[in-house]
């Protein structure tokens, strides 16, 4: 095996698309290549032994975030055991800022920014055996190719992948917005698949048993007509076989809701769709220091109508630590998106992704991040570190009791009229308590919660009524049923069960 494709997925049930693009555009390279996939968290030793197996001559692999620690000490004992192994980096974490990280003096190439067309020459090159034909530059500006060029890396998902995994697919990449904080700030514009082909693939995914996708275009409700063909092929699917659901998830912006795409959601059943909305803040000054365009009007009102007339599940961003936004601007926006009843609100702290605008704001508002991974902040001139670890501690506890979908009676008791006070309330006692984050089973949260329904002058008949109606306050846990929908996530099918 001379090329082998790798990465660190944050989860089993992730296949990486990037990956798939790199394999399906290796040409005629692709009989001397093979994709390896692990999850971090894995042993060191363990992902090398089993690269090292396969003989190869060159391993490329895509960096992100997530995995950068990780495949950073991947690489240097590469290095140790392998030397005469090229190791060939790619992938948005190692594009930008390069020479900076660690990993980079590990490997003899970077490739930044798309790396389908790259790759291959870059290949070649090494596997000719001439040193003189080899690069001398370490950093490969990757070539952004026409869309209709590439090959598309459907094919390649395995039949384990899709019983077992969620398959990632794009009808678009790209972004014509400008936020800060996100890398596609950089993008000059979001640019679109040949829809006929792409809705030809994921015809054959779906011929062949896929019922699960996770499309990652940045703004699926950017082009109208398109929303509307790719919705209308999965009504088509679901309503041909109602017993065999399918589930897409879909990101959106929030105030770009016209008639037509509401006509068709609100023909979906429950569990077929999920849409993730970035609002990340509703402060117009907020938004206007990091470039973001919202009308926070309409994006209320669009959130409003879906969770009052559709079966859609929502999951919807906000984040922490924005430069200009103190804890009771982020305390009047939470509680203005929790009024909208969302089954989800995702609460990030805002990262400094590298190569992100948002890096311009760092020293006029005393903005302090991790210098580790994934680079969050750590205090800004509005919110200090101990406010910022409490809005951490928050977004995790929200996760365990809210979002979870385990809590559904119990929450509205927990919140009260002022969502974030109460909850941030309890947030704080529940560490001081407990102690940790994580680690906390369900039935000690669940006696937790008890507790502090109690302190706050509940009967505890009371309390125990509320937890009685919910997963964690049973034993045994009652599971939703498996005739929700086999290609709902089980998170989805929770809130679908309590609703």
């Amino acid at each position: 095996m001379s090329i082998i494709l790798s990465t660190l997925n944050a989860r089993y049930t992730h296949a990486s698309l990037g990956l798939r693009y790199l394999f399906a555009n290796l040409g005629d390279l692709q009989e001397q290549a093979r994709i390896l996939e692990f999850v971090i968290g894995v042993n060191t030793s363990e992902i090398v032994e089993r690269l090292l197996e396969r003989r190869p001559r060159i391993i490329g692999f895509g960096v992100y975030i997530w995995n950068v620690a990780e495949t950073t000490r991947v690489v240097a004992m590469l290095r140790r055991l392998a030397p005469e192994i090229t190791i060939v980096l790619g992938g948005p974490e190692v594009s930008y800022e390069s020479e900076e990280q660690a990993i980079f003096a590990q490997a003899d190439y970077v490739i930044t920014g798309w790396g389908e067309t790259s790759l291959p020459p870059l290949c070649r090159q090494i596997l000719s055996g001439d040193p003189s034909a080899r690069p001398a530059a370490k950093i490969q500006a990757g070539i952004q190719a026409p869309l209709d060029s590439l090959a598309l890396p459907y094919a390649f998902y395995t039949d384990r992948d899709i019983a077992r995994r969620t398959l990632y697919v794009e009808a678009s990449r790209g972004c014509p917005f400008k936020c800060e904080f996100c890398l596609s700030a950089l993008d000059k514009t979001a640019w679109p698949f040949d829809l006929d082909l792409f809705l030809g693939e994921m015809q054959a995914l779906h011929a062949r048993g896929a019922r699960r996708f996770k499309f990652v275009d940045r703004t699926f409700n950017l082009s109208i007509p398109s929303s509307l063909r790719i919705l209308r092929f999965l009504l088509d699917k679901l309503m041909a076989n109602p017993d065999d659901p399918v589930f897409a998830h879909f990101e959106m912006v929030p105030d770009h809701l016209p008639q037509p795409l509401r006509d068709i959601i609100v023909r979906f059943p429950a569990g077929a769709l999920q849409f993730e909305i970035g609002v990340q803040s509703w402060n117009p000054d907020v938004q206007a220091l990091v470039s973001r365009r919202q009308d926070n009007d309409k994006a209320a009102d669009n959130i409003r109508w879906l969770r009052e007339n559709t079966n859609v599940h929502l999951h919807v961003d906000l984040i922490a630590g924005l430069p200009g936004e103190d804890m009771a601007s982020f305390a009047r926006g939470f509680d203005r998106l929790q009024a909208l009843g969302p089954q989800e609100i995702q609460l990030g702290v805002l990262k400094r992704l590298r190569g992100a605008p948002i890096v311009r704001h760092t020293a006029g508002f005393d903005m302090v991040f991790d210098p580790n991974p994934p680079y969050s902040v750590l205090a800004t001139d509005r919110i200090d570190f101990h406010d910022m670890q409490r809005l951490k501690r928050f977004a995790r506890y929200w996760d365990l009791v809210a979002n979870s979908g385990r809590f559904a009676a119990t929450l509205p008791v927990l919140l009260g009229d002022t969502p974030f006070d109460n909850f941030m309330a309890w947030s704080d006692w529940l560490y001081s308590t407990a102690g940790a984050t994580s680690g906390i089973s369900l039935d000690r949260l669940a006696r937790l919660v008890t507790q502090w329904l109690q302190s706050r002058g509940i009967a505890r008949e009371t309390a125990d009524a509320l937890l009685a109606g919910d997963y964690a306050g049973q034993a045994p846990h009652r599971r939703p049923s498996r005739q929700i929908g086999l290609a709902q996530p089980s998170r989805q099918a929770k809130h679908r069960a309590k609703s």
